[in-house]
């Protein structure tokens, strides 16, 4: 393939690049946002990732870093809880981060919550909202969310995620999940780093379901749902509408 700039190709006048600055002062909302995505719709999906690369993936490379610890559904739920109790009691050191996540939908809005426990430490909380959203998105970005501040500490070593939806869990580790693949590059990327850090570095996956009303994992979840926030535009259709009508107004404003 010839790398080398096509001659008969002109460049087109129109272009975010060819704006003058008083022009990009007038459109610096949402037209320059279109520049990066459409109408909220974001570049998602890139096959040619480094970090889904056939033998470069986490899966190939660090396999016995991260693990999966589900519910054994043939047996007693009660013993999960027990579990669950003896795991924060046995991991409660300085150099162990313990990752509690939930999320609800609202109205229409997400709210993602991820509580993150270590020993002498203040519990660190973290709550994102968001609009149009799945229930799965908010879900993996609230692990996204407790694993970034876990790994921004420097002497963790091992980090513990509890979550009811081990599902979601399970698909930062499946390079299929290409709408997903943007919360989950910036997960793999991370984790990548801390593995890289000590070949001692782990995180587990603990299945928490929100019928046991573990005490920690409650906490998150009424965290989740105390929030209220007011959606400003009632449905995507409006809020599309709103965004084309400014757009319009921009425009306007341009030619002037």
């Amino acid at each position: 393939m010839d790398d080398s700039p096509r001659r008969n190709i002109t460049s087109n006048p129109h272009t975010i690049r060819s704006l003058t600055n008083q022009q990009r002062n007038i459109t610096k909302g949402h037209i320059i946002d279109a520049n990066v995505k459409s109408y909220g719709i974001f570049p998602s999906f890139d096959p040619l990732h480094q970090e889904f690369t056939p033998g470069n993936r986490l899966s190939d490379k660090f396999s016995n870093c991260f693990s999966f610890n589900l519910v054994n559904k043939k047996g007693k739920e009660n013993n999960r809880t027990q579990e669950l109790d003896d795991l924060v009691l046995h991991n409660s050191t300085s150099s162990n981060a313990l990752i509690i996540t939930d999320a609800s939908i609202k109205n229409d809005i997400a709210t993602s919550v991820a509580h993150i426990h270590q020993t002498n430490i203040s519990l660190i909380k973290t709550v994102h909202h968001a609009v149009f959203v799945t229930s799965l998105e908010a879900e993996l970005f609230a692990i996204r969310c407790g694993i970034n501040q876990a790994y921004s500490k420097d002497n963790i070593s091992k980090i513990i995620v509890i979550t009811n939806s081990i599902y979601t869990a399970k698909l930062i580790f499946n390079s299929l999940s290409y709408p997903l693949q943007s919360h989950l590059v910036a997960i793999l990327s991370e984790l990548r780093l801390f593995f890289n850090k000590s070949q001692d570095n782990t995180i587990e996956f603990w299945e928490c379901p929100s019928r046991l009303k573990w005490r920690f994992h409650k906490d998150v979840d009424k965290d989740s749902k105390s929030f209220n926030p007011t959606s400003i535009f009632l449905c995507k259709t409006l809020w599309d509408y709103c965004k084309k009508n400014d757009n319009d107004d921009v425009i306007k404003q341009w030619k002037m």
